[in-house]
């Protein structure tokens, strides 16, 4: 690999995106994948169809199953699912190169966020979070898009973003990670809530308010765990939660759509190759909330439809709530 290397541990949609990316930013890449037919795929045909379909892959992608070449690149961007994210990085043999961490949620038991992880268990590196409002054909395609990259370190973050950055593929520096992360895993749950308005027939007005409420929520999450207000009304925050709550390419809104159909949550999810992360987060997001007592009744209600409550019965708890200031 050349000196200006990037590597991608994941060959999902957002995986194939990122490489893409950084290829057309005239990197070298090397992309790894589990699923043989991805890896056939992409070195044979320049194409990813299983999980982003009708792109044409840069030739300077390289897709391998061997994830021991972590330790030759420059940078590492790790786009593996959040509840196998500690797994990935005990497995990933790093020398101190920054990794870019562009899943989103919270570790099931431990209520850490995922930067938390990656400092325990990868020693040396640098940690950064990738976030934002990202449909990962977008991003593929080319299509104007806007994120935040965030490390403890500002140099890093800037860095980084002059590293994979384009013009179509605008990188603002943070270094508020809690407030990208946060943002990032609340924003699912709240997505599949926004799909249950739509599939339940509730209105226009009832998803404007749920998006506003929902917002409520996610800052006083966010706010608890030491994010910042201004993280929490920017790209990773507010900006991402715009997009997956007004959009059937989210996959998360749309698995709300089945729930507010009425269909249950075992079908929905039994048939999906890709993962709708806010159907694991929800349950670890309800824990966390409640251990440190900070109220979150969109939250609650997703847990409850996940669990098979009837949508009638949830959306009548939440409409029969007590009135309050909106300021809480």
């Amino acid at each position: 690999m050349s000196s200006k290397a990037v590597g991608v541990v994941g060959g999902g949609a957002w995986g194939t995106a990122l490489a893409q990316v950084a290829a057309s930013a005239g990197r070298d890449v090397r992309l790894w994948a589990r699923e043989p037919e991805v890896i056939g795929a992409i070195n044979g045909t320049r194409q990813n169809s299983l999980f982003l379909p009708n792109i044409d892959l840069s030739p300077r992608i390289e897709a391998t199953d061997d994830i021991t070449w972590v330790g030759e690149a420059e940078v590492v961007l790790v786009v593996t699912p959040a509840q196998h994210m500690r797994s990935v990085l005990a497995d990933m043999p790093c020398h101190g190169q920054p990794l870019v961490l562009c899943s989103k949620g919270i570790e099931a038991g431990s209520f850490k966020l995922l930067h938390e992880v990656a400092s325990e268990e990868v020693d040396g590196s640098p940690i950064a979070v990738l976030s934002g409002p990202t449909f990962a054909h977008e991003v593929a395609a080319g299509l104007p898009t806007a994120v935040t990259l965030a490390a403890d370190d500002l140099d890093l973050a800037g860095y980084l973003a002059e590293l994979i950055g384009r013009p179509t593929f605008r990188i603002y520096a943070s270094d508020d990670a809690i407030g990208a992360e946060i943002g990032g895993a609340v924003k699912n749950v709240l997505a599949i809530a926004c799909g249950v308005v739509e599939g339940a027939g509730l209105g226009q007005n009832a998803r404007a308010a749920l998006i506003a409420r929902g917002f409520a929520e996610m800052t006083r999450f966010g706010l608890a765990r030491g994010a910042r207000a201004e993280t929490m009304a920017g790209l990773s925050g507010l900006g991402d939660l715009v997009l997956t709550c007004s959009s059937t390419s989210s996959r998360n809104f749309s698995l709300g759509v089945g729930l507010g159909e009425g269909r249950s949550a075992r079908e929905l999810l039994a048939d999906r190759r890709t993962v709708a992360e806010g159907a694991f987060t929800a349950p670890v997001l309800r824990e966390a909330a409640a251990e440190a007592g900070i109220d979150m009744p969109v939250s609650e209600a997703v847990c409850a439809l996940l669990d098979g409550a009837p949508v009638g019965d949830v959306i009548g708890a939440l409409l029969s709530r007590p009135l309050r200031d909106e300021r809480g």
